[in-house]
């Protein structure tokens, strides 16, 4: 019965792991897009922020903030929601309590670093925009 109870275990850690990889994945292209879109709506203010004298350091920076804003704004929501729920979680893990500050700040750590990946590539896109080119556009 032992054997039985830990492949059962086993499969379900699977199972679960499986949907928290497809959980963050989901949440960084949902945050790509987010910033991509927000970059091309953008892309006047942007071209006129350059022309004006900004480095693309600064429109780096200034994407990026906007974006690592979003992040901070949901790990705040998201941890205040894991703390809440962590009563009903209780019954279902095993070997691990509820709630380990480690795991929290595991999970905020990697959460915010594959944030910030997800923010580098629009980032970087806003920062090649032709001030010319973006200011001629209607």
């Amino acid at each position: 019965m032992d054997e039985i109870l830990e492949q059962n275990l086993a499969q379900q850690t699977v199972l679960l792991g499986c949907f928290a990889a497809l959980a963050l994945l989901l949440a960084v292209v949902g945050l790509y897009g987010v910033l991509a879109y927000m970059v091309s709506q953008r892309r006047r203010e942007i071209g006129l922020r350059m022309a004006l004298g900004a480095t693309r350091g600064n429109i780096v920076g200034w994407v990026m903030r906007g974006g690592l804003r979003l992040v901070g704004l949901g790990l705040l929501l998201g941890l205040g929601a894991a703390v809440g729920m962590s009563r009903l979680l209780r019954s279902m893990l095993v070997g691990v309590n509820a709630s380990d500050p480690t795991v929290y700040a595991g999970v905020t750590v990697v959460l915010f670093a594959v944030s910030a990946v997800a923010c580098v590539i629009p980032a970087n896109r806003a920062a090649r925009i032709d001030p010319m080119d973006a200011l001629q556009e209607e």
